[in-house]
């Protein structure tokens, strides 16, 4: 091989080698520095795109949790207003039980309907207290409300909490207002001259009730028996009045379990007709009413305040229309329950699927440090070894001086 002294092919050979090395040695200070061995998409482009949308689903994920944690804390508020509702309408329980005892005279109960008054009053300040963020829970403006609980767009990634039972401001309102042992439907005598015309007809009654809170409607039917005439002999084939007429409506256990009567009487005070009020507070309708003397019902007028505690029988049928509020909040506060432990376990199962794909993440796109330092260290030595194989190079040529001299 010839001496040349324009083209320094040792020197270019290592100069190339040593720029690789540099280059190989600048990477590995990189991911050493950032811990990362993805730093951009020409490290590993099929890895970056695998880790960016795993990233994504981790994100996704640990928001969802979030979410699941803010509907534990939206139940946790509604459950608290249904929690002193509870209590509430215990306490009004405890005065219609206590109202429903004849020991009490005008002022008692006036008394106790004064309480009553005012708890229903807190029941519906507290629908309208009751929010979270701002948005109503109680008050009826919301039958349900989703929660996004997955990293996805799909419909398994959201769940509905139903809010519909826990309308509180509908119970207020419905305790406070006409249709709780306030009303029936009045059946006045065909002839009030005549009271030859109350026979002892059996007679069918309906019920027919609107819920306020879930919008249900229930029917319930009972039939008499044919009506017993012992309270006046002499009336061998009907009533001698309408006072007797109702007295063994009450006798008739069928009628005494769903329905309650009260005479209605003209400006005189005598009994003119019947006032049937069903005792879960429904609308009533019955069947043979000509038969039994008496015109098609019609609705009687209500009377302001939904619980009534003037009479023992008024106390009574409140005592059951509480029953079915109780049962109603009960029935709310046990699904909020089995939301929040759904949201639970919904949070575990997010954390530990948030866990594994940040493993499998960190496992594409992080830098395996000890192994980068060995790459390090290898590239650290080159470059020194080229950096002097490069000196030695550029100096190989200087023989040629000598042939020169």
């Amino acid at each position: 091989m010839g001496m040349q002294i324009n083209t320094n092919i040792s020197a270019l050979n290592s100069y190339r080698n040593l720029s690789n090395t540099q280059n190989d040695l600048s990477k590995s200070l990189e991911k050493l520095s950032s811990g990362l061995r993805i730093n951009r998409a020409a490290d590993d482009a099929a890895g970056l795109a695998i880790s960016e949308g795993l990233r994504s689903q981790v994100g996704g994920l640990k928001v969802a949790a979030r979410n699941a944690q803010d509907g534990i804390s939206v139940i946790q508020t509604a459950e608290g207003g249904l929690t002193e509702t509870h209590s509430i309408l215990q306490r009004l329980r405890d005065l219609a039980v206590q109202a429903g005892n004849d020991s009490n005279n005008a002022d008692s109960r006036k008394a106790i309907s004064t309480e009553a008054t005012a708890l229903v009053s807190e029941l519906d300040r507290l629908s309208d207290s009751s929010n979270f963020n701002g948005i109503q829970l109680l008050d009826g403006s919301k039958s349900s409300l989703t929660f996004q609980v997955g990293a996805d767009g799909d419909a398994s990634s959201q769940i509905s909490v139903s809010l519909a039972g826990a309308n509180v401001k509908a119970i207020a309102k419905d305790l406070a207002g006409g249709n709780i042992g306030s009303k029936g439907t009045e059946f006045l005598l065909t002839d009030p001259t005549d009271m030859g015309t109350l026979t002892t007809t059996a007679m069918t009654f309906t019920s027919t009730k609107t819920d306020a809170v879930t919008g249900a409607v229930t029917t319930s039917s009972i039939t008499t028996a044919a009506l017993a005439d012992d309270l006046d002999a002499d009336a061998a084939t009907g009533f001698a009045s309408v006072d007797e007429y109702a007295t063994s409506l009450r006798a008739d256990a069928n009628f005494s379990s769903k329905f309650s009567v009260s005479v209605v009487k003209d400006d005189n005070g005598a009994g003119i007709g019947i006032n049937v009020t069903a005792l879960d507070g429904g609308d009533v309708d019955v069947t043979a009413t000509t038969g039994a003397g008496f015109e098609d019902g019609t609705a009687a007028t209500a009377v302001s305040g939904g619980l009534k505690f003037d009479t023992a029988e008024n106390a009574q049928l409140s005592i059951k229309v509480l029953d079915e509020k109780i049962t109603a909040v009960s029935t709310a506060r046990s699904e909020l329950g089995a939301s929040q432990n759904r949201f639970e376990s919904t949070i575990n199962s997010l954390n530990v699927s948030s866990e594994n794909l940040t493993a499998a993440e960190s496992r594409i796109r992080d830098t395996d440090m000890a192994s980068e330092m060995v790459n390090y260290t290898r590239a650290n030595i080159l470059s020194q070894a080229g950096t002097a194989m490069l000196a030695q190079a550029n100096q190989s040529n200087q023989g040629v001086l000598q042939l020169l001299g």
